[in-house]
């Protein structure tokens, strides 16, 4: 019985990382396509392919911006990989199966359950059309939003094309944007105090990176917060925190010369699009080396589990939080609202911190060798890519093609791996009861 478990667990995660290997390649192949850039020559394969991963892996991170190199087709190209990367591809899998009537085998069942991190098998498809139809609806909404701006700025019909690209981009957390033609590379800047925009990004974002069984939660129990899942309450919690401390710090230390206005809406966007979305609403290289170290970490964090958001994690960070309070006040075990927290659920928690950290800083000092740019200008960039986040210091483009290989694995990895490759690479296996004896080592 262990070893079908066992056999069935690599299963899923082999399923799931071909899933998403094969979007890639579909979308590499599109955009290399005479038709999907605007000079009608098409984009070389390894630029494609870059592109390709970094809309999968809802990362942002780009060659090209995206306005003014890729025709309609590409954008639209981008538009489609972002939205399977954000929902999961094997959520879109399950959900074209079941709109055209196929039955969903429990193998399918078992993949879509480690595939958005929910709790058991039973009432996934279920989930999967709850998951659909609220991200649908949640997309349309901040279209339509977003839409009333752009099409006063831009006009009616490339107003509603720039309503939909960037509601499904936030709300993926992908960071994509069409604004560069405008100040290249500029994301959001031209409206950093619009309240409409800003209002309606940093709601899809966070709406998006808390996770698509926190959304259950929320619509089972609506207002009462006691009868939450503990993970919700952990989710719900740790981004507040996320969003608000970051925010003051931003306002008081790093845009103290802008105005009143300027200050609290930069703040709040600062501390949210870090969280694996890739929008900004102001000139990053403006910060100061703690501010972008501020932005480092919030990115490694990232979202939630089963969300559209990358990163460690919201639950890891607090598990690792939690364990160490606990070992502060001399406690036997680490708790959440007076729940015990499982100690498998630790060791995921530092075996996922040690592999992020490694990469990240690993993926940074190579970057920042082989082509010579300042250290922590290279780890922005790592953290963003393995983040899943977009964000750059303006140094993508100028990047040698072996970096470039370089962050394509990090989004992979942080897109991929952090759903599916850890967990599958950490499931209990066991040979026997016997033990090995057990010796105490001096640590810290």
């Amino acid at each position: 019985m262990r070893w079908k478990n066992r056999k069935k667990h690599i299963t899923s995660f082999q399923i799931i990382s071909l899933g998403f290997m094969g979007v890639i390649l579909l979308g590499s192949f599109l955009l290399t396509l005479p038709m999907a850039t605007q000079n009608g020559e098409g984009a070389p394969f390894g630029d494609a392919l870059f592109t390709a991963t970094s809309a999968v892996c809802v990362t942002g991170l780009i060659i090209y911006d995206t306005a003014s190199y890729w025709s309609v087709f590409g954008q639209g190209v981008i538009l489609m990989l972002i939205q399977i990367g954000g929902m999961g591809v094997v959520t879109v899998a399950v959900a074209i199966a079941t709109i055209s009537g196929r039955k969903i085998g429990l193998m399918q069942r078992s993949v879509m359950q480690e595939a958005i991190s929910a709790h058991q098998v039973g009432g996934i498809v279920r989930m999967t059309k709850f998951i659909l139809k609220t991200s649908i609806l949640i997309e349309v909404i901040g279209a339509a939003l977003l839409s009333t701006v752009f099409c006063r700025d831009f006009g009616l019909k490339k107003g509603i094309w720039y309503g939909v690209f960037h509601s499904i981009s936030a709300f993926c957390n992908a960071g994509f944007d069409l604004l560069g033609v405008r100040e290249p590379f500029s994301s959001l800047t031209s409206y950093s105090i619009q309240p409409i925009v800003n209002l309606t990004i940093m709601s899809l974002i966070i709406i998006g990176g808390i996770g698509f069984l926190t959304w259950a939660d929320i619509q089972k129990n609506k207002w009462h917060i006691k009868k939450y899942r503990m993970q919700s309450k952990v989710i719900l919690s740790v981004t507040a925190g996320l969003i608000f401390i970051p925010a003051i710090y931003f306002f008081f230390c790093e845009f103290a010369d802008m105005s009143m206005k300027e200050r609290i809406w930069n703040s709040l966007f600062q501390s949210v699009t870090p969280r694996t979305a890739g929008f900004n609403t102001t000139d990053l290289t403006r910060l100061s080396e703690t501010g972008i170290l501020v932005m480092i970490l919030l990115m490694l964090v990232g979202g939630s589990p089963g969300s559209t958001a990358g990163g460690m994690k919201t639950t890891t960070a607090a598990v690792l939080f939690a364990s160490a309070v606990s070992v502060f006040r001399k406690k036997e075990y680490a708790h959440f609202f007076g729940r015990r927290i499982q100690e498998d659920s630790l060791k995921n928690a530092s075996t996922i911190m040690m592999m992020y950290l490694v990469l990240f800083l690993g993926g940074g000092m190579m970057i920042s060798s082989i082509d010579g740019i300042p250290l922590l200008e290279a780890l922005f960039e790592t953290s963003s890519a393995i983040g899943t986040v977009g964000l750059s210091l303006g140094i993508t483009q100028e990047l040698s093609g072996i970096s470039h290989a370089i962050l394509i694995g990090l989004m992979f990895f942080g897109r991929v791996g952090g759903l599916t490759l850890i967990f599958a690479a950490l499931a209990e296996k066991r040979s026997g009861n016997a033990r090995l004896p057990q010796e105490k080592i001096t640590v810290g």
